[in-house]
């Protein structure tokens, strides 16, 4: 890759001539196909915006010029062509380049970006303190891969449009978020590309409407030749939509022909006030994948870079996904009323199982998470049973609809959170540790963890029976401990109860979830050791069982919680909080995560590095064991 190896930065793709541009695609294109296929990672929206980048690049000054990425898995070419190309092949690993866009990794990442949505109410952020400072630079958002599907970007089109700001928003329209997009705005999109004309009819009839309007003059004219206009926008514009918001729109423009993309933005950055650049291009474009399914080009385990298919991996159990995916379908058999709702992740939840056996009762509401959460409880109030599956990290963003809109009205509506705790390569943006902490200071939510794939299914029976109030469970990106047997087979496990795992005098471990098997493995290393420690199953957060954990405080003067979640107001401050007032003398100490960020690498890493293994939590009870003995003398 001879033009690649000579690009540093940004200045080395603006010098290059128009002709080179079109190979140096070709090579980043390459490049990102040979890399990712070692590393794993968010293949298809780079591939997408290769031509993109390179045309913004060559246009626009970064990092004088602001060059603000939402969805921040578009950034690979990004990456590439800002002076990080050598490092690439540390993508995603432990010490190296992140999956997303990050401030402190490089001058010209603008905004960290790995939620949808955000990347136009940034860029207004830094245009608006732009202008607040006198200082003079573009700002240029560049929404895509799904961004549109979300509200955010609305809510920062209606005040950019307002504030008539000097801001470029670059509409990146692939037709994908990780599955096809839905809805209304992917429909009016696709007419857009259907009938480019009217844009050219458009920009005529405006021109010889201002060219009349100077030869004849007057107010009158004027205002008149202004209605007639808008007459005719409303007729023949294909971007009315975003004209009426403000925006001065360009486009459609095929995104994978660089000297047209540079021509429009160079037009485009000769004016002033908010407008909008409609690009059109193909998610995946390049990838060696001959199947069909799109979604597989989002994002890929490592594969072979000439067949683009996944390299083989040792066989093993299911991953949780998988688990719940396959439960929710054969439970849907029995229960008629309920359905199933996603966040654009039908795959990434598990969901496409459900999707293709019962199509009638799922329902894809695109990057919208605060929407699912308050269509589910309008489903809930007329009898309907509704699943919300959302990434614990993109429930987040759901959090006043889950208290405002469910919790408050004790509507049943089950919230099944896939990527709770560290979540491995895909890093900060993408950890789900804060959902125990944020579910637990819901009035009326029950907070739940299964420690395996028998359990998810019994709990997920005793969710369906409960209706009041909303009910969640959460499990980890990883797979499952052993295989699942058929949901006929499994009971409902009863509402609000513990499982004692092991029974042992010294010490009690509170387990959460997951945590149980760590936690096993712990008792039996401290076996060895001559201690004697009860291991409890708390699958159930919220609301505690009092009668077990009463039975521990009388019978143990210390119990240890072990948490795949923050550690700040989560299970185990709840469970001190408690016992502080009901047994004072009884020690509670939490393990689980520290109150920081955490880099990316894989989840078995992640954990260890916290403590949250057998060998950690067993080191961590036999230092609290030892400060006892010594207390006690």
């Amino acid at each position: 890759m001879p033009l690649l190896d000579s690009i540093r930065g940004p200045e080395d793709v603006k010098r290059l001539p128009a002709e080179q541009l079109p190979v140096l695609a070709a090579e980043v294109r390459q490049r990102l196909i040979d890399v990712v296929s070692q590393t794993g990672g968010h293949i298809g929206a780079g591939l997408g915006v290769v031509e993109l980048t390179i045309a913004l690049l060559h246009v626009f000054d970064s990092p004088r010029d602001r060059i603000v990425w939402d969805v921040g898995h578009q950034g690979y070419p990004w990456k590439i062509l800002t002076g990080r190309n050598a490092e690439l092949p540390t993508l995603r690993q432990r010490g190296g380049l992140s999956g997303f866009l990050r401030r402190t990794e490089s001058p010209h990442d603008h905004f960290g970006a790995g939620h949808a949505g955000t990347g136009l109410s940034a860029a207004l952020g830094m245009a608006t303190a732009r202008d607040l400072k006198g200082e003079e630079f573009k700002v240029v958002a560049v929404v895509g891969d799904g961004a549109l599907t979300c509200g955010l970007p609305y809510e920062a089109m209606n005040n950019a449009g307002n504030s008539g700001r000097d801001l470029i928003m670059i509409l990146n329209d692939n037709g994908m978020s990780i599955a096809p997009n839905v809805g209304a705005i992917n429909k009016y999109l696709g007419s857009i590309i259907a009938s480019p004309i009217t844009n050219r009819i458009r920009e005529r009839v405006k021109a010889m409407i201002e060219k009349a309007s100077h030869l004849v003059g007057g107010p009158r004219l004027v205002e008149f030749a202004k209605t007639i206009e808008e007459s005719i926008k409303n007729l023949w514009s294909p971007g009315m939509l975003f004209e009426e918001l403000g925006f001065r729109y360009f486009g459609p423009i095929p995104g994978h022909d660089i000297p047209r993309m540079v021509d429009a933005l160079k037009l485009v950055s000769t004016l002033k006030g908010p407008r909008v650049v409609h690009v059109i291009t193909e998610k995946g474009k390049g990838f060696p994948l001959p199947e069909p399914d799109l979604e597989k080009y989002h994002a890929r385990a490592p594969y072979d870079p000439v067949t683009g298919k996944l390299k083989p991996v040792n066989p093993g159990p299911p991953q949780w996904t998988k688990v719940f995916g396959e439960a929710i379908t054969q439970l849907a058999a029995e229960h008629p009323d309920f359905v199933t709702i996603t966040a654009a992740m039908p795959s990434g939840t598990g969901t496409n199982i459900f999707q293709k056996k019962w199509p009638g009762r799922f329902f894809d509401v695109g990057i919208a998470e605060a929407h699912a959460t308050t269509f589910a409880g309008g489903l809930a109030t007329q009898g309907v049973r509704p699943i919300v599956a959302i990434y614990s990290t993109f429930l987040q963003r759901a959090y006043d609809s889950i208290i405002h809109d469910v919790a408050i009205q004790k509507l049943p509506v089950i919230f099944c959170m896939d990527r709770a705790g560290l979540v491995g390569e895909d890093g900060q943006t993408h950890m789900g540790l804060f959902d125990i902490a944020y579910l637990l200071a819901v009035p009326h939510m029950t907070v739940t963890a299964p420690k395996d794939g028998a359990e998810l299914i019994g709990l997920l029976r005793c969710a369906l029976r409960h209706t009041d109030g909303p009910f969640s469970l959460r499990y980890p990106r990883d797979k499952a401990p052993g295989e699942a047997p058929p949901a006929a087979e499994v009971a409902a496990v009863p509402y609000g109860t513990w499982e004692m795992l092991r029974k042992g005098k010294d010490c009690a471990i509170l387990a959460v979830g997951v945590m149980c098997q760590p936690a096993l493995g712990a008792a039996e290393l401290l076996a060895a050791d001559g201690m004697d420690v009860a291991v409890v199953n708390c699958r159930f957060l919220k609301p505690m069982d009092r009668a077990v954990l009463d039975a521990l405080v009388r019978d143990h003067r210390l119990l240890v919680t072990v948490e795949d979640g923050t550690v700040v107001n989560g299970f185990g401050a709840a469970v001190a909080a408690v016992t502080q007032t009901t047994a004072p003398e009884v020690r509670v100490v939490t393990l689980g995560v520290p109150d920081r960020t955490f880099e990316h690498a894989p989840r078995a890493q992640q954990l260890e590095e916290v403590g949250l293994t057998a060998q950690g939590i067993a080191a961590r009870i036999r230092a609290l064991a030892a400060e006892e003995s010594l207390s006690a003398r």
